[in-house]
């Protein structure tokens, strides 16, 4: 059911160019790219703070790229981060683990996957964006309804921390608020799920000097493992077979600890450090994605717009690129101050082939790979498949560099607005 805001009756009524909703990466990049042109632009985030925890952590090589061109790399350099260049999977004869992408063969100075608090990211680009006079972040305010004005959005009405509420009218407003976005109640906007083999629980487990580096991935009885390096601790994930998440708790915390150490024996010798089950979080995964980003007056990127699966790791990077392909169709009608329907069609455009590409890859491994695993077959059909996979590696190298493109930089590159550059 949509949620439209009646006629304005909120104590408060106030105005600005664009409205963005949601302070996640692709709202805060937007943001900032849209002030450094000059658009007057409020970002309005529910949460008091950024802190969450197992958000994802990534800054990739075009996101890289992109805070450089905005003079933010210094600055970003100086934030804690583990670099991680390979991704590795257990394709070997004896279960050995193969690098199957090698971002580092990658040209040009970010050529690896940063790993930052994503609140870290997130803080740098606020601060930067609050260097702008046409900027405005608001912490602690959720839009609660759209205002609509013979069918078009004119903006949100929004309630902060401390109950009060307002109405904030813009020129266009633009849904940044994820998988569980407000603008996906609208019925017009079609959205479109994907089947979803899996669920996902994190965790934390300590690493060790002689442990592998960067993204190593795991297959056991049942269940499908990923540990990002985190520098002195792995950033685990376990994908479950979908809404087992009940079950699993139940058969005890030792039953999964001993499936997880099958699928990944190089950690064996400490999962004794994960006490209990508060500290394993649940992620319910979707992949799904709306028909139409947009409707008069209102936008529609990142998860907002396609929620994406873990796989790959790449849904931040996807968000990124969308707000800077916003930024640079939009700031033009919103500085004139009018945004038709025309400008928001062709961030779609320009944006959906990349949206599902990706998620036909996706839909590929779920059913390719993780399926199959978390349902007790061998991935690919037989293990044969995986044996010939990584001989052809051995002799080709460079396909390495394949899967590194993609999720160094995805489908389709993105460079913001010259106005944003200063």
């Amino acid at each position: 059911m949509e949620r439209t805001a009646g006629p304005t009756t909120a104590p408060t009524a106030e105005r600005t160019a664009c409205c963005v909703v949601g302070g996640g990466p692709a709202g805060m990049v937007l943001g900032l790219l849209l002030a450094r042109a000059g658009v007057e632009v409020t970002v309005l985030e529910k949460h008091g703070d950024f802190l969450r925890d197992f958000r994802g952590d990534t800054v990739h090589p075009s996101t890289l790229t992109l805070l450089d061109d905005l003079g933010l790399a210094e600055r970003f350099a100086r934030l804690p981060q583990r670099r991680v260049t390979t991704v590795r999977l257990p394709l070997g004869p004896d279960g050995s683990l193969i690098t199957v992408s090698d971002i580092s063969a990658l040209p040009g100075p970010y050529n690896y996957v940063a790993m930052v608090p994503q609140w870290d990211l997130l803080d740098l680009l606020a601060d930067e964006a609050r260097k702008e006079p046409s900027f405005s972040l608001r912490m602690g305010s959720e839009a609660t309804a759209f205002l609509v004005e013979r069918g078009r959005v004119t903006g949100v009405r929004y309630r902060t921390a401390d109950g009060r509420t307002g109405d904030l009218c813009a020129t266009l407003t633009v849904a940044c608020d994820g998988r569980w976005s407000l603008a996906r109640s609208r019925p017009e906007l079609g959205l479109r799920r994907f089947a979803c083999p899996m669920d996902a629980w994190w965790f934390r487990l300590p690493r060790r000097p002689g442990d592998p580096r960067g993204l190593v991935g795991g297959a056991g009885d049942r269940i499908v493992t990923a540990m990002i390096d985190r520098g002195d601790y792995w950033q685990c994930a376990a994908l479950i077979p979908k809404g087992t998440d009940a079950e699993r708790r139940a058969a005890g915390l030792e039953r999964f600890m001993a499936d997880f150490s099958a699928a990944a024996p190089w950690l064996a010798d400490r999962t004794h450090a994960l006490r209990s089950w508060d500290e394993v979080k649940m992620l319910d995964v979707r992949l799904d994605r709306l028909r139409r980003w947009h409707r008069p007056g209102l936008l529609c990127i990142g998860d907002a717009a396609h929620a994406m699966s873990p796989v790959f790791g790449i849904g931040i990077n996807l968000a990124v690129e969308d707000a800077v392909a916003a930024a640079r169709y939009l700031v033009e009608p919103l500085r004139r101050g009018a945004v038709g329907l025309r400008d928001v069609r062709r961030v779609q455009r320009r944006r959906w082939p990349t949206a599902a590409l990706t998620q036909a890859l996706q839909r590929i491994a779920h059913a390719r790979v993780v399926a199959p695993v978390l349902a007790g077959r061998p991935a690919f059909g037989d293990t044969g498949r995986a044996q010939r996979m990584s001989e052809l590696l051995a002799t080709a190298p460079w396909l390495k560099l394949v899967p590194a493109y993609f999720i160094g930089y995805g489908a389709r590159r993105e460079r913001p607005p010259a106005r944003s550059l200063g």
